[in-house]
């Protein structure tokens, strides 16, 4: 007789990125006392359920290259840094910390650090060096943001730009105790260029050419992703194809962090512009030129959003034809796939909501409170459901010697 083993399903934790609700606490208030934002966002962690808050950090708004209303998504520094993050400050915020019982899982700060400007780079680079002492009072395991692109340079120079920018940032993280976990969005509207990859950061196959520099220079151990699965769908992937080819290629270990965002693709602007996005008459030049108002250069993120709008998970229709087609995240198949192919400890790393759908990103407390809360409960019995299959079939069946039926969904099939 077979040692059955136990049905001891094992889920992740629920948290959420404050950029979902960025006026929770408004500028006139947030402005003069900068840490309230972050006292009330976890309150309202706390509302909603949430386990942790995943807690966004921006130069401000006052003091930014890009002005706001070139930007697809509004200014979120729930993290103020205009003034040093003190002893003084932690301990005020790890009081709300203690009161409300919802941690921070990460502070995130996404911009492009490879920037052409040498001046503008370089305030990048401080800015985020403030982020991670900041994450060191707090006590904080991780920072997460994007590499960027050198949009002068093309991509193979870029890998030189990233080991010379890059490099000194991850010895910084790495003396600080700390892992810089890097999204993939290719962040096609980030410029008026023709380019689509404005982070070189963007896909498996990079990740993996990123971190070799990264070991050659002794700061592998830093570099990680933040996997978000709502990129691949932009580009046409699926979440259990990349995580096979990264556990292919021995590099199972990278993805420490993961959004959960999901897009949903129209097939109507495919059909006009394909994955490639719109090129042309987007507004964001006129006469040959880019537009000097900022508002037109907006436009530009219309090479994504002509062909793809995020999901806020739970908020798309169940389609499983589009599961089949990478044309939006199959939620349940996301969350096997973390556990059969990922090399994470699934009890600490927490399933973080990012809300980008936009005509739910309502900026009223009381209206977005019930929709996060869906979201956040749709999430967590997802992975509710896959950590009960995944001891179902890989404990608990395995131990008695009995199959698991049926094929399932499979890494590279066309």
């Amino acid at each position: 007789m077979p040692e059955p083993r136990p049905f001891a399903p094992e889920t992740m934790p629920v948290g959420v990125l404050t950029a979902a609700l960025q006026e929770l606490t408004p500028r006139e208030r947030r402005d003069p006392d900068p840490d309230l934002a972050i006292e009330e966002w976890l309150e309202f962690a706390a509302e909603l359920g949430a386990d942790c808050i995943e807690l966004s950090a921006a130069v401000h708004p006052s003091l930014a290259d890009v002005p706001p209303e070139a930007m697809l998504d509004p200014v979120a520094n729930t993290l103020d840094l205009r003034d040093p993050f003190d002893e003084t400050r932690a301990k005020r915020v790890q009081a709300a910390i203690d009161e409300t019982g919802v941690t921070i899982a990460d502070i995130a700060y996404f911009d492009n650090l490879l920037h052409e400007d040498a001046s503008i780079r370089q305030s990048k680079v401080d800015f985020m060096l403030r982020v991670m002492d900041t994450a060191v009072l707090l006590g904080v395991p991780a920072v997460c943001g994007f590499v960027g692109r050198d949009q002068s340079k093309s991509m193979d120079q870029n890998l030189i730009e990233f080991e010379q920018t890059f490099v000194p940032l991850l010895q910084a993280a790495k003396d600080r105790g700390l892992q810089y976990r890097v999204e993939q969005c290719p962040m096609p509207g980030w410029t008026p260029s023709d380019h689509f990859h404005n982070n070189i950061g963007y896909t498996p196959a990079a990740w993996i050419a990123l971190h070799r520099i990264c070991e050659r220079n002794g700061v592998g151990d830093q570099f990680r992703v933040h996997y978000d699965p709502s990129h691949s769908v932009l580009m046409g992937q699926d979440t259990r194809s990349m995580f096979q080819y990264l556990k292919d290629e021995g590099y199972d270990f990278l993805v420490a962090g993961l959004h959960v965002k999901g897009q949903v693709v129209d097939a109507r602007g495919v059909s006009a512009w394909g994955y490639g996005g719109q090129t042309m008459e987007r507004g964001d030049w006129v006469d040959g030129h880019v537009s000097e108002n900022p508002a037109d250069q907006a436009n530009s993120w219309k090479i994504q959003t002509v062909l793809c709008e995020h999901e806020l998970p739970g908020t798309a229709r169940h389609d499983p034809l589009a599961y089949l087609q990478n044309r939006t995240v199959d939620w349940l198949d996301h969350q096997l796939a973390v556990r059969e192919l990922l090399d994470l400890d699934i009890s600490t790393t927490p399933l973080i909501v990012e809300h980008e759908y936009p005509l739910a990103r309502v900026q009223e407390k009381e209206l977005l409170k019930p929709i996060l809360q869906g979201s956040m409960a749709f999430t967590r019995h997802i992975d509710e459901a896959a950590a009960a299959m995944y001891s179902l079939q890989h404990d608990v069946l395995a131990s008695q010697g009995i199959p698991v039926q049926g094929v399932g969904r499979e890494a590279y099939r066309s």
